[in-house]
């Protein structure tokens, strides 16, 4: 197994993850927020009522995974299909003002463009509305969107395929990917959809998280860790794929990357205050740092250094070099016990 990675070694690797060029190819979802404060239960019904104090809106679904790329200073491509309305629009111009290039994108009149819309007040999610028809994309829409990702292609380090089982990602589709990627040598890296049971051959990684894994495997879901490395054996086999890599929440993440033992690395999450789009954090990190040329376990590991700074943040977010640095470098410092718990410990050693 690669040796740990150390703070020293991530500050000289962050350029090369910057330099990477990365396809995402998935759902598209425009994410509304709403913030707000609750100070008083509605007289209507029991439910609190939102002073609404501010909204915002970002990439949401496929797109946060191409944010969180662009945001920490690497390039970003985006493919996918949108409507032909108010929030396909929208969607478009805070996707071009993010700096993530739109060229892979397709427009498709009978189609609405998908809008998710959570409150949240005092810190916390009220509710979310979610606006969604899903659609299958057919074959000559397939046909147009392979018109535009032939060139794209040649000019990328790495596809992803983030499916969020709304209709985008379909065998044909994936199948016509997967053969693109590899005339042109690029790799291929998956987020599945355990709603959308497709045949991944062909990629070099896939992550699903656990009940993902157990759903994608056919057994019954449990929580022990000889039960996750048995999953992954499975998966191994089922997708045929290079490496599987399966995150396990508070738990962490474990890694299947054949010869190499499983690697189970552990969470680096202080605080959590929000898991929305963690699972898209993941996934960006550890491609552009595949791409970059660094090894699974390596990349795994400033995977779950990266997820673990963006559930400390409310909202689909992402972070900076510097935070991913400061991730690592914390990762080091001694634990510092206090005295009283030090004379505690030596009395009953």
């Amino acid at each position: 197994m690669t040796k740990k990675l150390t703070a020293k070694r991530i500050k000289s690797y962050i350029k090369y993850l910057q330099k990477q060029r990365i396809l995402v190819l998935g759902d598209l979802m425009l994410d509304e927020f709403i913030w707000g404060s609750v100070n008083r239960i509605s007289p209507e019904a029991p439910v609190p009522v939102v002073q609404v104090m501010r909204e915002s809106a970002f990439p949401g679904g496929a797109a946060n995974v191409a944010r969180n790329i662009t945001d920490f200073g690497a390039t970003a491509i985006i493919g996918g299909m949108i409507g032909q309305d108010e929030n396909g629009a929208k969607l478009l111009a805070i996707l071009e003002k993010s700096g993530i290039a739109t060229n892979g994108i397709i427009s498709v009149p009978e189609f609405s463009t998908i809008v998710k819309t959570r409150i949240i007040a005092q810190h916390q999610q009220i509710v979310r509305v979610d606006r969604e028809k899903k659609k299958k994309v057919t074959q000559p829409e397939i046909d147009d969107l392979l018109s535009k990702l032939r060139d794209i292609v040649r000019h990328v380090d790495a596809i992803i395929i983030e499916d969020y089982g709304k209709g985008f990602i379909t065998q044909a589709l994936v199948e016509q990917i997967i053969t693109l990627a590899a005339d042109h040598l690029k790799l291929v890296t998956v987020d599945p959809n355990p709603a959308n049971p497709l045949d991944w051959a062909g990629a070099a990684l896939v992550k699903p998280n656990r009940k993902e894994a157990f759903s994608a495997a056919g057994l019954p879901y449990t929580e022990e860790e000889h039960s996750i490395r048995e999953i992954g054996d499975v998966l191994l086999e089922k997708w045929r794929v290079k490496s599987v890599l399966i995150t396990l929440g508070e738990e962490g993440m474990m890694l299947f990357d054949p010869p190499e033992k499983p690697y189970h690395i552990p969470t680096r999450a202080r605080e959590v205050f929000d898991v929305s789009g963690a699972g898209d954090t993941v996934i960006a990190y550890y491609t552009m740092a595949i791409a970059a040329g660094l090894s699974s376990a390596h990349a795994a590991e400033i995977a779950n250094h990266a997820a673990g700074v963006v559930v400390g943040k409310l909202g689909t977010a992402t972070l900076t070099p510097a935070e991913l640095a400061t991730s690592f470098d914390e990762q080091e410092k001694p634990v510092r016990v206090p005295l009283r718990e030090t004379r505690v410990r030596q009395i009953h050693t």
